[in-house]
């Protein structure tokens, strides 16, 4: 399931920017320039997260923030220019789910928006039990088997796998899988994701140079195929 972004700032570069990051990462983004908009907008438009910068024209983002939680329980991720440990708390006890500090990267903004995404629920699109093909996992138990016999992953092979098994056909960047897998504070090289690909084939693939499961998109990145399916 794609989810709608709202995102509401003044300024027009930082809302194509950020519209255009959301919509490669698969999501559908509306924007609003102003607060009272926005509060109509979340009110009335089915919205999966809101992305709310605190610096508005007409209303505060801390007004539309309290405004907004007057009714919905809409995730709300806030932007702001303050760094300040009271006003992150002030945000946080209006009732935002996250707080992100300008500057930013626009790929941490993803990551978050992810992340709060996952524990909204909006995210969790398959049941604890996956079965494609000869494998079976577990979510919560965290196991995989294939044709009913275990198969062993370290906790990031079994992330990667996870990662790209919820979204059937999508290419994802290896920089999309560094956030998702390695963490957001993992510096080194991109490249590292080739290893884990090339380990996890080695498990889950019959013959790893002609995987059926785990596809290379040259010049892209990685994806999953459901070999069911073809």
């Amino acid at each position: 399931m794609s989810s709608t972004i709202l995102i509401v700032d003044d300024e027009p570069q930082v809302l194509e920017i950020l519209s255009s990051y959301l919509k490669k990462d698969g999501y559908h983004v509306i924007t609003s320039e102003n607060g009272k908009e926005a509060i109509e907008l979340a009110l009335t438009y089915p919205i999966g997260l809101l992305v709310l910068d605190l610096m508005l024209p007409d209303i505060n983002g801390e007004e539309v923030c309290k405004e907004i939680r007057k009714h919905s329980r809409v995730p709300i991720l806030m932007l702001t220019a303050k760094s300040g440990e009271s006003d992150r708390i002030k945000g946080l006890e209006l009732g935002a789910d996250d707080y992100l500090v300008k500057p930013f990267s626009p790929r941490e903004l993803v990551a978050r928006v992810r992340a709060i995404l996952r524990r909204s629920g909006e995210y969790q699109t398959l049941s604890d039990h996956i079965q494609i093909g000869e494998l079976a996992i577990s979510l919560t138990y965290k196991t995989v088997t294939k044709n009913g016999i275990p198969v062993e992953l370290t906790p990031n092979e079994f992330r990667l796998l996870t990662t790209l098994i919820r979204h059937p056909g999508r290419t994802w960047s290896r920089e999309e899988l560094v956030s998702e897998v390695l963490g957001l504070d993992f510096h080194g090289s991109d490249r590292t994701i080739d290893t884990h690909v090339k380990n996890l084939r080695q498990k889950i693939e019959d013959d790893p140079k002609q995987p059926v499961y785990l596809k290379t998109v040259y010049g892209l990145g990685y994806r999953f195929e459901d070999p069911t399916k073809n």
